[in-house]
């Protein structure tokens, strides 16, 4: 890994948080991993090989060893505490096929690494803290954060049972939500800007673009809305499809959404972990693939918002007139305040996607709903750098991947707070159907 030793990189803003309230984030999401591991079998923890997952026992250890290299080791100037460790976990030079086949500590010593890492950087936390070492440690934590979701997504795809104790109980009032909201146009800006605390290098600056006026769905599409294009012969028809998208579906003899069990008795299933249930007509599709997303685009003869639109109509708000956007932008979609269950659901909330109509103290100011939460939303947009891109220290974060990859922004049920900001940008290469994707659209 081209993990660079710049620990002067010029505008590196963070999170601002305390000793305290890292260690306390720390502890957090080290209790999601655990909550997502510690449950599985020893065979499960290795699973079968996979090009989208990996064995859970080196991603476990993975995210402790990235936690040790940047917090202790890169910035605290620590000696390694386990001497092959790189050679282990560096997931920019271990190779993914031979992960399953590495000596890696047992499940005894990965979970008393991933201890040891933890005692440590609190230890190191409670001397004190500078800008310099806050920004690794919201690093790492953010890094953890990703793989917590990850591992939520995995136990789908490993057909694993669903995880228990991390979220809120109940399901809040919800039903379908139809329309478009009106976007003026003007001028945007778009990406992530300084005092908006701890970011990722792929978001720096924001910077100006134009956007023509448009209409975009108030809520993302439907079970009921996707299954209307399957029954359809949506996935049998070439005309609906891109030509990298009719390979994919033609490869994969995609025939319905990944999980879909075939209607029966006029009734559709769908997969869950390890159960099948009926499908619920007004929770968001998900587990799609972009190639999905834009058939069904073509197919209701919508398409897929840039990012730039998606992030106009989350946190934009028409000027006084309504001529235009206007110059300020909101913080998050609804306002200033934090996200909170009535507003989003993020961090394992309600433990699923909940209908696209629930939540209504979370629409943004043109009447988006659930922009921040529930499901990632795919975009039409490149992952591409923003003009004057550098890389932060953590290097193959993103540089490696522009271009192969799309967009999505906005959050999913199991997404921290801390990384569903809507200036986020998410990034999987079009043919992935494993993560808790879905999309909105816009008016053609």
């Amino acid at each position: 890994m081209d993990h660079g030793h710049d620990l002067a990189h010029p505008r590196r803003p963070t999170s601002g948080a305390s000793a305290a309230e890292l260690v306390a984030q720390l502890r957090e999401a080290r209790h999601r991993t655990r909550r997502l591991t510690e449950d599985l079998s020893s065979a499960e923890l290795m699973g079968p090989y996979l090009e989208i997952v990996n064995p859970v026992l080196w991603e476990i250890g993975h995210v402790a060893w990235f936690h040790e290299y940047w917090t202790l080791r890169h910035a605290a100037g620590r000696a390694p505490l386990i001497e092959r460790g790189d050679r282990l976990w560096d997931s920019s030079n271990v190779a993914h096929r031979t992960r399953w086949h590495l000596d890696l500590p047992d499940r005894a010593g990965t979970y008393r690494y991933m201890a040891d890492v933890l005692a440590r950087q609190e230890d190191l936390l409670s001397r004190g803290i500078d800008d310099e070492a806050r920004y690794f440690h919201d690093l790492s934590i953010r890094h953890e954060d990703m793989h917590v979701e990850a591992l939520a997504y995995m136990r789908q795809t490993l057909s694993h049972a669903p995880p228990v104790d991390l979220g809120g109980s109940g399901r809040p009032a919800g039903g379908p939500l139809a329309g478009d909201a009106s976007v003026p146009g003007g001028t945007w800006r778009l990406g992530a800007t300084e005092d908006e605390g701890f970011v990722f290098d792929n978001e720096k600056w924001a910077h100006e673009v134009t956007l023509a006026p448009f209409r975009i769905a108030r809520a993302a599409v439907t079970n009921a809305e996707f299954a209307a294009f399957v029954e359809a012969g949506g996935y049998r028809t070439r005309a609906f499809w891109s030509d990298a998208g009719w390979a994919w579906r033609t490869e994969r003899n995609a025939e319905r959404p990944v999980y879909w069990q075939p209607k029966r008795d006029g009734v559709w299933t769908v997969r869950r972990y390890r159960d099948i249930e009926e499908l619920a007509p007004d929770e968001p599709v998900v587990f799609v693939s972009w190639f999905e997303a834009d058939a069904w685009c073509r197919w209701a003869k919508r398409r897929l918002p840039t990012e730039a639109e998606w992030e106009a109509a989350a946190i934009g708000a028409p000027a006084i007139d309504g001529s235009r956007l206007a110059e300020r932008r909101r913080r998050w979609p609804w306002g200033d305040e934090a996200p909170d269950r009535s507003r989003a659901n993020l961090d394992f909330a309600f433990d699923r996607p909940v209908d696209v109509g629930a939540l209504p103290a979370g629409d943004s100011a043109f009447g988006c709903r659930q922009m921040i939460g529930n499901v990632w939303e795919w975009t039409a947009s490149d992952f591409l750098p923003f003009d004057g891109f550098a890389p932060d220290p953590y290097r193959d974060y993103s540089q490696p991947w522009f271009g192969t990859r799309k967009v999505l922004r906005g959050g999913g049920w199991a997404t921290s707070a801390r990384i569903a900001r809507p200036a986020y940008r998410n990034f999987f290469t079009p043919d992935r159907r494993d993560v808790f994707a879905g999309f909105r659209t816009c008016a053609v």
